[in-house]
């Protein structure tokens, strides 16, 4: 590979400049296209090939980092220059771990030719079904292929390379009201684009759109709720982050703590970036499958080389680079009774698929919601967030749909409805869904919808 060759070169340039210093160099290429489409027409069609050359250098108890897209001669050696120069006048770093040891990576799928040699029509095809699908219905949403080659290599002897490839859609249909407009949407992310379904993807999003005529405003009360996988995505993403990210835990901002009943026993958490793509991490780590919540007991925390040194444990694969976040899952779902696989293509009504039909029918009254969005933070000690609910939501009487409703704000601890006996059901279908649009290595999640006790709606329509 390429990559392989550039990361090991850069990596002799900045030893010689650097005689006796800890160093590790990375070679990131991604080859990321985005298609996408408003008004039921493609409008934009951009692809980028980029190559990230990392390298962070440890000389005297100092550390620090460069990165250059610059892959000449006078571009890496400027690179090494600046990064050596700057270790010499960068803050004390007591809590440096040492570099990743060689080791071997875990076996990851075969890379998809289709998907990674994906072309512009290909992916306009799978709008084209969309739009199709959502019959009539004005859309908007994009369809994403991304191929990457990654190489790591550092001054005690690590050297990896890996390839994986991923896409994604969203996409919104669009029903015009007397008061307004009615969006519904549907999300996939499968491995390959060969299992992206537009057409199914359209006709959901439409069925929503389609379902939401004349909503009512419901007063803000706590609810039972079926949260549909587009809406636990947010849960997934929000525990990665705050919850059993070991910087979080270490510092004391995370409500998580090992070995504890923290959980409904109906909650099972999984991160598998194996299955998702490269075997190691930003620092060369090996990554793997690791159980974060076993059956509601909180089982394990996503560790980087620094986090795992002051936890006295191992690194778990989890190094997403020098940044603040610290190590975070990217690739981490609830299990569900059944396989991963995409939303159902029947669409006979607003519940995403039978799955969540089996929980509604549990639901004296209640709301089912769709997608939560512009969610923020408040108290990450309890994982407090507020959000706004959107793309459908509808009343539940008597285990059946019965109305749409205006949107909610919310306000909720997502660790207490998670908690003991807060969990009345997991849907028996997991959906594959993606990330950010535009992050050229975007995380996955993949969720089931869930049915809980209590939802905590803190505004409505009015205010």
């Amino acid at each position: 590979m390429r990559e392989r060759d550039l990361a090991t070169r850069v990596l002799e340039m900045a030893q010689r400049a650097s005689p006796g210093a800890e160093i590790e160099a990375t070679v990131d290429r991604h080859r990321l296209a985005l298609t996408r489409f408003a008004n039921s027409v493609i409008h934009q069609n951009v692809g980028e090939d980029t190559t990230v050359v990392r390298l962070r250098v440890h000389a005297d108890g100092r550390t620090t980092a460069g990165s250059s897209t610059a892959l000449d001669d006078t571009g890496l050696a400027a690179l090494v220059k600046r990064t050596v120069e700057a270790v010499r006048i960068a803050p004390r770093d007591p809590g440096w771990p040492g570099l990743a040891p060689p080791a071997d990576t875990g076996a990851t799928p075969p890379v998809d030719a289709a998907t990674a040699a994906a072309s512009p029509a290909d992916r306009a095809a799978v709008v084209r079904a969309f739009v199709d699908g959502a019959e009539g219905l004005e859309t908007a949403g994009y369809c994403r292929t991304n191929h990457s080659s990654v190489a790591f290599a550092n001054s005690a002897g690590q050297s990896v390379a890996g390839e994986s490839t991923e896409c994604g859609m969203a996409g919104i249909a669009r029903q015009p009201l007397p008061d307004g407009i009615a969006d519904g949407v549907a999300r996939h992310a499968p491995r390959r684009l060969a299992d992206l379904d537009g057409a199914a993807l359209g006709a959901r999003a439409a069925v929503k759109a389609s379902a939401s005529a004349d909503p009512l405003e419901l007063p803000p009360d706590r609810y039972e709720v079926v949260l549909e996988s587009t809406a636990v995505a947010d849960l997934l993403e929000s525990l990665a982050a705050f919850g059993f990210n070991a910087k979080a835990v270490n510092d004391r901002r995370s409500f998580v703590r090992v070995g504890e009943a923290q959980f409904d026993p109906l909650i099972t958490m999984v991160d598998d970036p194996l299955a998702a793509g490269l075997g190691f991490d930003t620092e060369g780590s090996p990554r793997q499958s690791l159980v974060l919540v076993d059956a509601g007991t909180t089982a394990g925390l996503t560790h980087d080389r620094r986090t795992a040194a002051e936890a006295g444990t191992e690194s778990t694969g989890h190094g997403v680079g020098a940044g603040p976040w610290g190590p975070y899952a990217r690739a981490a779902g609830f299990l569900s009774a059944g396989p991963p696989g995409p939303p159902a293509s029947e669409v006979d009504g607003p519940a995403a698929d039978a799955s969540v039909a089996e929980l509604l029918a549990g639901v004296e009254r209640g709301v089912l919601v769709t997608d939560l969005w512009y969610t923020r933070v408040l108290d990450p000690r309890q994982l407090t967030v507020t959000g706004l609910t959107r793309n459908g939501v509808w009343l539940i009487e008597h285990g059946e749909i019965t109305r749409p409703l205006r949107n909610f704000r919310f306000t909720q601890s997502y660790a207490q409805a998670l908690m003991p006996g807060a969990v009345r059901g997991v849907g028996g279908t997991a959906t594959q869904l993606p990330g950010d649009t535009y992050t050229a290595s975007s995380p996955h999640w993949t969720a089931p919808a869930l049915h809980l006790a209590s939802w905590n709606f803190t505004g409505g329509a009015s205010g």
